[in-house]
């Protein structure tokens, strides 16, 4: 009789309300994903752990908010706000304060457990429509009142900190709607706190929900889309799983409307137009530090999942997945939707995770394909039939040219099953004081070895952390590396270690962010990355947009004096 394989005592009672962890878990509150029983045996040999480090959890987060510090806000200012949206819609309890104050950074996860409660707003407001924005624009500029952006928390760098108090303004309860689908020109105008499976619900049924004679897409798949707004991914210059063949969130938005202190904005409805510097494009990526988004026209695409056609490769060596990516990308013929190659350290452990028998992983070895060497590859094809063929046999052809071993199309729809749900296991990993973060830059094809090199050199250097590392966002020009962290330390020491992560990022040739935005986190990196010069360009559209500085102030964008971060 086999022994019984030691599982960790993993936690699946959804938090109770009210509580630190109803905050700090990400996603359904009823949803799971552990590590599998193999990524269990390797934590329990990398990390050093002994199976008694498994049996007692710590900081769960179990008890409720706490904020033993009142509004620091003037009553009558709280009254104000109230006769604007209504009293239903103004909050100024510990909860509320707490909770919209607070992101997905893994700083902030790890101190929220510990009891730790940084800034907060003193009033959280739920605005009704773009109304009701106007009039708080107006009056916080006014009163010189610090407004704060909240739409899903999903932010994964401090962006939606109050460090400065006053309001923090949430989009997402009741500005979250499709408003009109204009299916001559291609575009959906939507509001911003629109969460991304709604979105993409409408649009794949606009003949029943707006007498659309065609099915749409949004083409903006992120690893948050669940959790995640259609606002969100434009103000952050956010990417989705399928950016290879959609573009990026700045490629996708046609046109935009903002309240700002000094007016609103609404940019206007043009595929192309000479008319001088794209003030649409001033917008994008701006992250709450100009003004506040309230309207959003999107370009969308045919719903035409039935063409689509998964891939799956192992290439023998990381440097020749590289390559093969490289030739797809540059050789004119079409792009992929969904285009992933895994570097030697995140296959392999990649395969663990999704439990690939032992005689698989032999079979492998024995046709070339060593651990630690070997580069996993996989994604899909969306368009037309005729383009999704053409694209398919172009990959197959330009793969097995590099070596490479087709795999059929089951790992990429094997990924995609449970594309959403990888965050999950922080909770699981934060139980037991393992922290599990992610870091990411754009690289071009000529500097893409020396950062990939260079930063896993520092991250490995440290006893005891794993690094798996992928590129999922593909261009002509270059692509980007996703690094996945995992290591058990304590919050001091992690953040002096990020912080290296991204010196030694810059170092080699890469920026400080991609596909996530600035936020506070990188803000301290933004000068050094774009130089004085242009850095003085987006301050002077600061003092023009924000004269009173209320708009997200503390460092957001490095627009600011960035406050210490601990």
């Amino acid at each position: 009789m086999k022994p019984k394989r030691f599982r960790p005592d993993w936690t699946e009672q959804p938090p109770k309300p009210g509580t630190i962890r109803s905050i700090v878990k990400y996603g359904d509150p009823h949803s799971y994903k552990h590590p599998s029983d193999a990524w269990v045996k390797m934590m329990l040999r990398e990390f050093n752990m002994s199976k008694a480090d498994f049996s007692v959890k710590r900081n769960e987060g179990h008890e409720p908010v706490v904020l033993d510090r009142p509004p620091a806000m003037e009553p009558a200012h709280v009254e104000a706000l109230a006769r604007i949206v209504g009293e239903e819609n103004v909050a100024t309890d510990d909860y509320s304060r707490v909770r919209y104050a607070t992101g997905m950074t893994s700083e902030e996860i790890w101190e929220l457990r510990r009891g730790v409660i940084r800034e907060v707003a003193d009033v959280v407001v739920h605005p009704r429509d773009k109304k009701d924005v106007r009039e708080i624009v107006r009056y916080c500029d006014a009163e010189r009142i610090p407004i704060t952006v909240f739409s899903a928390g999903s932010s994964v760098n401090f962006g939606c900190r109050p460090y400065k108090g006053g309001v923090t303004l949430v989009m997402s309860t009741h500005m979250n709607k499709l408003l009109e689908i204009n299916e001559l020109n291609h575009t959906a105008r939507v509001q911003p706190g629109m969460f991304g499976p709604a979105y993409e619900e409408a649009l794949n049924n606009a003949p029943e929900g707006f007498g659309c004679k065609r099915r749409y897409t949004c083409g903006h798949f992120p690893q948050s889309f669940e959790y995640s707004t259609v606002g969100g991914w434009v103000v952050t210059l956010g990417s989705g799983q399928a950016s290879t063949y959609y573009g990026d969130a700045c490629d996708i938005v046609f046109s935009q409307e903002y309240v700002t202190p000094v007016g609103t904005i609404r940019t206007l409805d043009y595929p192309a137009t000479a008319t001088g510097p794209k003030v649409n494009d001033i917008f994008k990526g701006s992250e709450g530090t100009f003004g506040i988004l309230v309207e959003l026209t999107m370009k969308i695409y045919r719903y035409m999942p039935e063409n689509r056609r998964y891939f799956s490769f192992m290439f023998p060596t990381w440097e020749a997945a590289v390559d093969a990516s490289r030739e797809v990308m540059q050789r004119e013929s079409g792009m992929p939707a969904i285009y992933r190659i895994s570097d030697p350290e995140e296959t392999d452990r990649g395969l663990k995770l999704y439990g690939v028998p032992g005689f698989v992983d032999a079979g492998l070895a024995r046709l070339g394909f060593k651990p630690g060497r070997r580069s996993l590859c996989l994604g899909n094809v969306e368009g037309d039939g005729e383009y999704t063929r053409l694209v398919a046999r172009t990959i197959k052809r330009v793969a097995r040219e590099h070596g490479a071993l087709p795999l059929s199309g089951y790992p990429a729809r094997m990924w995609e099953h449970t594309r959403y749900t990888e965050p999950y296991m922080r909770e699981d990993l934060n139980d037991y004081g393992i922290f599990l973060d992610t870091l990411e830059t754009s690289v071009t094809w000529d500097n893409l070895h020396r950062v990939h090199q260079g930063v896993r050199a520092f991250i490995k250097s440290r006893p005891g952390t794993i690094c798996m590392t992928h590129a999922s966002h593909f261009y002509p020009q270059g692509t980007n590396l996703y690094f996945i962290l995992m290591a058990r330390m304590g919050a001091d020491e992690y953040v002096e270690f990020q912080n290296g992560i991204i010196d030694r990022v810059l170092e080699h040739g890469g920026t400080p962010s991609h596909h996530h935005g600035i936020g506070r986190l990188l803000a301290p990196w933004m000068e050094p990355h774009l130089g004085r010069e242009q850095m003085e360009v987006l301050r002077a559209l600061k003092r023009h947009f924000d004269p009173h500085g209320i708009m997200n102030p503390g460092g957001q964008l490095g627009l600011d004096e960035i406050p210490p971060r601990r």
